[in-house]
């Protein structure tokens, strides 16, 4: 499964600022709106949640058969502690995985450099020039309605 995360602080989180092994290198991928709103519609909820599905089983099915799945986690803070809130994670697996690869991807950009400066400025305590070069992040408006 593929990942999608939205989030430039989780990313941090996730890879510890491009310095835990194997996540040495961060990539921004750049992909259009209608596939991100394909993935999106496509997608189930990673957990069981009593208020959208009708039964456990119910939800496994769904899970299996979903070429996508939504996933929330803390959305994280310059000191990479948890907020109060959540960043949304969007897994790709068969069809969504290979869209993402062939057909969605409009940009592939290292962020490699910027991850490892906005963590000098944080780790020299220079936070507000270090929120200043975070990447512009808004509020994902859906389309055509909620999803998951």
């Amino acid at each position: 499964m593929t990942w999608i995360k939205p989030s430039f602080l989780w990313m941090m989180y996730r890879c510890g600022w491009a310095t835990k092994a194997d996540q040495e290198c961060v990539l921004a991928i750049e992909i259009d709106r209608a596939g991100f709103d394909w993935a999106l519609a496509n997608a189930c909820l990673s957990h069981y949640d009593r208020d959208v599905h009708a039964d456990r089983a119910a939800w496994q099915r769904e899970l299996k058969a979903a070429p996508a799945r939504v996933q929330w986690d803390p959305e994280r803070d310059l000191h990479l502690k948890a907020l109060p809130y959540r960043s949304l994670q969007l897994g790709l697996a068969g069809e969504a995985a290979r869209r993402y690869a062939d057909e969605w991807t409009v940009s592939v950009t290292d962020v490699t450099p910027l991850a490892r400066e906005v963590h000098a400025l944080v780790a020299a305590g220079d936070l507000e020039e270090a929120r200043r070069r975070l990447p512009e992040e808004r509020p994902y408006e859906p389309a055509g309605g909620a999803y998951p």
